[in-house]
């Protein structure tokens, strides 16, 4: 199964033991499931880990950004979007995550975010929150 994770699950996953980190965890050990991500996303996580909020969780694990970006990076397929539809009007950067999930022909957008589960789906793309995608992917397997 094909998911696509917006930001804020990836940053909750690498650095919490969390419905992300299952999301994380179930794509390094069940060959059916891919994570695919973008190269706006993989900068968008860069940025977003070096917020203030995440610098003492990082430190805690003895890592650095860009040792988590690497890890992310070598687990993920990256899609390349072609265009990048507006929807999202309330919040443009999660645009890229729609972008991402289309091009990557998804089955699952994956995400925290008000704007983005507010749509609820795209183009058949349906956009759950991480323990609601736990149930989904167990469901569609």
């Amino acid at each position: 199964m094909r998911l696509v994770l917006d930001t804020n699950v990836v940053v909750a996953g690498l650095l919490w033991q969390c419905a992300p980190r299952r999301l994380i965890d179930l794509a390094i050990d069940d060959e059916t499931v891919t994570l695919y991500s973008s190269p706006a996303l993989i900068e968008e996580l860069a940025n977003t880990l070096g917020y203030q909020r995440f610098v003492k969780r990082i430190a805690l694990f003895d890592t650095s950004i860009a040792a988590l970006v690497a890890q992310y990076e070598a687990m993920v397929t990256l899609a390349s979007p072609t265009h990048t539809p507006r929807v999202v009007t309330n919040d443009p950067d999660d645009d890229h995550v729609i972008a991402c999930a289309v091009a990557a022909n998804a089955k699952l957008i994956i995400s925290d975010d008000k704007h983005l589960l507010s749509i609820k789906s795209y183009q058949n793309i349906p956009i759950l929150a991480p323990a609601d995608a736990l149930g989904f992917i167990e469901a569609n397997k």
